[in-house]
């Protein structure tokens, strides 16, 4: 049960992240790697608001998906305005987020262990059960996951999303309809990367602590738990896409626990054995991942999104 637990609390956390690289990589065609810098982001200014009596726990909830969406903006600025390739656009702002997470907490490693968060609070302690006390944290996070869900739901069904998934498709159909597809692309890179710090704010106060290196990698468990959600359900009509992510995030998330459960890798036909330790969990990572495309049908390439 604990491991189970613990399969479904990571694959939440992580399910608000992919959310956003859903909204990039599915439907905006923008590879942002700023997601790496934008995760850890909104793990920093929670630390830093929590830790310094500023920021109430729900607080920095919205004020980090307001700081991941200023950087996600800034991201479309410097490819809309400046000319600058989509990839090169999400790798400066990435690299810059590195040094201003560091000017925001001070330091590689900010612990708020004995702080409240939303996961351990008075109001907590004094209204939940004993008896649901060890499955607090996975229900608070299934409530984020779902509300994230249902948000970027509505969102895309208003004629903003609409021409957000339009210039994803078909660049040419919004300049035809008199609209400028920059300020869209603008738009979704700031509520994906809102969504990402969103995530890292989750992330923070799940684990009691802000760490520099937090969002590395983040990019491609994001792409990860995308590909696998919408391959798997891709033929199942009345699953949508975004419910398909979330699913996709806890399954990676058990296929990553299943590796590290191992133990030993045993190389076939030799007497040796390769121990797998959680130090191996980027590297087990990006073999899942890469495992993840090639057996993919599209190869990794973009897929017409369907909301």
């Amino acid at each position: 049960m604990t491991i189970i637990l613990g399969i479904l609390e990571e694959g939440l956390v992580y399910a608000i992240m992919a959310l956003g690289v859903y909204i990039t990589y599915k439907i905006l065609d923008f590879p942002d790697l700023s997601v790496d810098g934008t995760f850890p982001l909104g793990a920093a200014v929670t630390a830093a608001g929590i830790a310094g009596g500023f920021l109430s726990p729900v607080a920095a909830l919205f004020v980090s998906f307001l700081a991941g969406a200023l950087a996600g903006c800034v991201t479309g600025l410097i490819h809309v305005k400046l000319k600058v390739r989509d990839l090169l656009s999400g790798i400066i702002v990435m690299t810059a987020l590195y040094s201003i997470n560091l000017r925001i907490t001070g330091k590689a490693n900010l612990p708020i262990f004995s702080k409240e968060t939303i996961f351990s609070n008075e109001f907590l302690s004094a209204n939940v059960p004993e008896a649901f006390k060890p499955y607090t944290t996975t229900l608070i996070l299934l409530v984020l996951a779902v509300l994230c869900k249902v948000l970027l739901d509505a969102y895309l069904k208003t004629r903003s999303g609409y021409l957000l998934r339009a210039v994803g498709d078909n660049e040419t159909l919004v300049t035809s309809l008199a609209k400028d597809k920059g300020l869209v692309k603008i738009i979704g890179l700031a509520i994906a990367n809102g969504f990402a710090a969103l995530a890292g704010c989750v992330y923070c106060q799940q684990k009691g602590f802000f760490e520099i290196s937090a969002g590395t990698g983040t990019m491609v468990i994001g792409l990860a738990n995308v590909i696998i959600g919408t391959q798997l359900f891709k033929r199942f009509g009345f699953v949508k896409s975004t419910t398909a992510v979330i699913i996709g995030s806890i399954l990676y998330k058990a296929c990553v626990s299943a590796a590290l459960l191992v133990g030993d890798l045993k190389i076939a036909g030799l007497n040796l054995s390769v121990p797998v330790t959680a130090s191996d969990l980027k590297l087990i990572t990006s073999v899942l991942f890469l495992i993840i495309l090639v057996l993919s049908p599209a190869g990794g390439k973009k897929v017409k999104s369907h909301a």
